[in-house]
């Protein structure tokens, strides 16, 4: 098993891709941590005999600073270390381009997308220095690699995670600590269901190039991207980025 005994925490381990990801990585030997502002997709893993020993869900939003350093701290004193943080968890953002987005919606969007990741990777940090070694993984999106797939606030956010991840990956390098980046395009999850009251400007420029998507990915073909990073197979790559997206970019 490639992640026996590692102690994971996993944030929007709920559905879709984090779901998925938390379920591969049990399946490799890991103790995990799923973080989410609900854990109902997640009781039948609970409940097996296999794995509820092995899983621990936690409720809360990536967005409250508090909250997060509450659960980091419950994992590290219940498992005495940390290995593998996968910062998982994202909304959307309406659509909205500059000239339409709320202060409202753009502080939800960065809380989440970004200020949730930071909270998460400077408490893990702390504890993976003094160990000399983790790993950090970071959801992006090809919306973090080019302008318009999505709003602004959306954008924004995954631009900056992919600096975050990059900054992470060279500044502790040298301790042992690798972070490292995956930016899906188009999976099929329910992270749409959050636009409830999307720009027409928005939306229409953003599904301007949907025509040239080979195909929708799955979950699963994330989860096992990050199963990769998160093992040793991938122990030279650090401070860059995965995109997983059929070749859609590459158009």
């Amino acid at each position: 098993m490639k992640l026996q005994d590692k102690v994971i925490v996993i944030t929007g381990a709920n559905s879709g891709i984090g779901k998925e990801i938390s379920i591969l990585f049990l399946k490799e030997g890991g103790i995990i941590a799923a973080v989410d502002i609900r854990d109902d997709n997640l009781l039948e893993l609970k409940n097996d005999k296999k794995t509820k020993n092995r899983l621990t869900t936690y409720i809360g939003d990536v967005s409250d600073r508090k909250r997060m350093d509450e659960i980091l701290d419950d994992v590290i004193s219940k498992n005495g270390k940390l290995d593998i943080l996968v910062n998982n968890a994202g909304i959307m953002d309406e659509m909205m381009p500059v000239g339409e987005v709320t202060d409202e919606l753009w502080n939800k969007v960065l809380g989440v997308n970004l200020s949730g990741p930071m909270y998460l990777s400077r408490k893990a940090i702390l504890q993976m220095s003094p160990q000399g070694n983790g790993n950090i993984i970071n959801i992006s999106s090809i919306g973090g690699l080019y302008g318009a797939r999505a709003g602004v606030a959306y954008t924004a956010s995954k631009f900056a995670l992919v600096g975050m991840t990059k900054n992470i990956g060279f500044m502790y390098a040298n301790q042992g600590i690798r972070c490292n980046a995956i930016s899906p395009g188009a999976i099929n999850t329910d992270i749409g269901s959050g636009i409830k009251a999307p720009s027409s400007l928005g939306m229409e420029k953003a599904l301007s190039g949907m025509g040239t998507n080979p195909r929708q990915g799955e979950p699963i073909e994330i989860a096992k991207i990050a199963l990769f990073l998160a093992s040793d197979d991938s122990s030279l790559i650090n401070g860059t980025v995965i995109t997983a997206d059929a070749g859609w970019t590459a158009y």
